[in-house]
C-alpha cells in the first residue's frame, strides 16, 4: 500500500491499494468502508505478474477497515494494512490509517 498525501486536494490521500494473492486468481476489488462494503464499486487492475492494484482519493485523517474480495467469492485481509481487528463475523479487517 502507497499513500501519497495531495497538495493540490488539503486533507484527501492517494491510496494505492496493492495484493498479491496466494492462489490464481481472475477478478480483485478493494472492499471497505470508504465505499459502504460494496464488492463491485471498487474494482481492481490485474497486472502482467499477476498482483492487482487500484488507487482511491481518501478523506485524511481518517481510519478505514477494508478486504480485498477476490473471484467473487473469498475475503483476502491485507498483509501491509497498518493495523488488523476483529469484525463481528469472527474474521479479521484490515484498517488503513490515513
Amino acid at each position: 500500500m502507497n499513500k501519497t498525501y495531495l497538495k493540490s486536494k488539503k486533507g484527501v490521500v492517494k491510496v494505492t491499494f496493492e495484493v498479491t494473492p496466494e492462489v490464481e486468481t481472475r477478478q480483485a476489488a478493494v472492499v471497505g468502508e470508504f465505499n459502504n462494503w460494496n464488492p463491485t464499486a471498487t474494482p481492481m487492475k490485474r497486472k502482467k505478474d499477476g498482483s492487482f492494484s487500484v488507487a482511491l482519493n481518501l478523506e485524511s485523517a481518517k481510519q478505514y477497515r477494508y478486504k480485498y474480495y477476490l473471484d467473487g467469492q473469498r475475503w483476502m485481509t491485507d498483509p501491509h494494512a497498518d493495523a488488523s481487528i476483529p469484525n463481528i463475523f469472527g474474521s479479521q479487517d484490515s484498517v488503513l490509517v490515513v
